[in-house]
C-alpha cells in the first residue's frame, strides 16, 4: 500500500491548498467591496475639479497652462500602476503587454522613454527590460493615499512643464465589473481641450490672489486626482481579479481531490482482490 499511502498525501497536500485558496478568496472579496467604494467615491470628485478646470479656462481663454501646450522633446514619459502582490490571474501581464506595446511605438519614433512605477510588480517589470525608472513608489497597502503618489508622480510632471518630455501615458487596469477589468494606456499630458458643464451658463469666479495662479494649482490638483483614479481602479480591479483566481483554484483543488481519491480506491480495491486471490490460492494450494 506505498502507492496508496503516497497518494493518501497528495489528498492531504491538495486539501490544504484548498483551505488557504478558499481564505483568500473570501479575503479578497471582503476586500474588493471596500476598494470598489473607494474607486465609486473619488469619480465625483474628479468630475467636479475637472467642470471647474473648463469653466475657468473658458473664462480666461488668454491664459493657458503648461499642461495644455504641446513640446517637441524627443522622449515620453510612462506613469505604470500595478500591483505589489501576486495571485490576481493575468491582470498585471495584460497592463504590462499593452504598455510593451505603446513603448515600442514609442521607441520606434526615435524617441527615449521615462517611467515611474507604482508597484511592485510594475517596477520589477520595468527594471527587467531596461527601462529608466526616474521614481517609484509601492507596498501602498489596499488603501491609496494621495500624499504617497505626489511625490513620485511629480518628477514626470515637473519634467513636462520643462519641456523635458513631449507626453506622459498612463498605464492601469480599468474596473469594468467584477469579471472583466480592461487594462488601458491612456495620454495624460497633454490634458485634451476641457469642455465645460453645457448645462450651466458662463460662471462668474472671484480670484484669489489671481485667475493664472487658481488655474495653476487647479490643473496640477486635478492631474493628482486622475493619477488617484486610476490608482483605485487598479486596487478594485486587483482585488476583483484575485477573488475569482482564487474561485477558480479552489474548483480545481475539489476535481484534483476527487481525481486523487479515486485513483485511491482503485488502488486499494486492486491490493485487496489481490490480497484475497493470493489467500485463495493458498488455500486451494494446501
Amino acid at each position: 500500500m506505498a502507492a496508496g499511502k503516497e497518494i493518501r498525501g497528495k489528498i492531504k497536500s491538495v486539501e490544504n491548498t484548498k483551505k488557504i485558496t478558499k481564505a483568500m478568496e473570501m479575503v479578497a472579496a471582503s476586500k474588493m467591496r471596500k476598494a470598489q467604494e473607494r474607486m465609486r467615491a473619488a469619480r465625483p470628485y474628479s468630475d467636479k475639479v475637472r467642470n471647474i478646470a473648463a469653466n475657468l479656462g473658458q473664462a480666461n481663454p488668454e491664459y493657458t497652462h503648461p499642461f495644455m501646450q504641446s513640446n517637441d522633446a524627443k522622449a515620453a514619459g510612462f506613469i505604470v500602476v500595478s500591483t505589489d502582490k501576486g495571485l490576481c490571474g493575468g491582470l498585471n501581464t495584460n497592463v504590462l503587454r499593452a504598455l510593451t506595446g505603446k513603448l515600442r511605438e514609442v521607441q520606434a519614433a526615435g524617441q527615449s522613454v521615462q517611467a515611474v512605477a507604482i508597484g511592485t510588480k510594475g517596477l520589477g517589470f520595468l527594471n527587467r527590460i531596461g527601462a529608466p525608472v526616474v521614481s517609484h513608489v509601492t507596498q501602498l497597502g489596499d488603501k491609496p493615499h494621495l500624499e504617497k503618489l505626489i511625490g513620485p508622480v511629480k518628477v514626470l510632471l515637473d519634467a513636462y512643464s520643462q519641456g523635458k518630455v513631449n507626453a506622459v501615458y498612463l498605464c492601469y487596469t480599468k474596473f469594468i465589473n467584477t469579471m472583466r477589468q480592461e487594462p488601458v494606456v491612456e495620454k495624460l499630458l497633454p490634458l485634451a481641450k476641457l469642455e465645460a458643464d453645457k448645462g450651466h451658463p458662463g460662471w462668474d469666479y472671484i480670484y484669489e490672489p489671481d485667475a493664472q495662479s487658481v488655474i495653476d494649482d487647479l490643473l496640477v490638483r486635478y492631474v493628482e486626482a486622475l493619477v488617484y483614479q486610476a490608482v483605485a481602479e487598479n486596487m478594485a480591479s486587483e482585488q476583483s481579479a484575485r477573488m475569482v483566481a482564487m474561485k477558480s483554484a479552489t474548483d480545481n483543488a475539489g476535481n484534483v481531490i476527487s481525481e486523487l481519491k479515486l485513483i485511491y480506491n482503485k488502488t486499494r480495491q486492486a491490493a485487496i482482490t489481490k490480497e484475497l486471490s493470493e489467500i485463495v490460492a493458498g488455500a486451494a494450494a494446501v
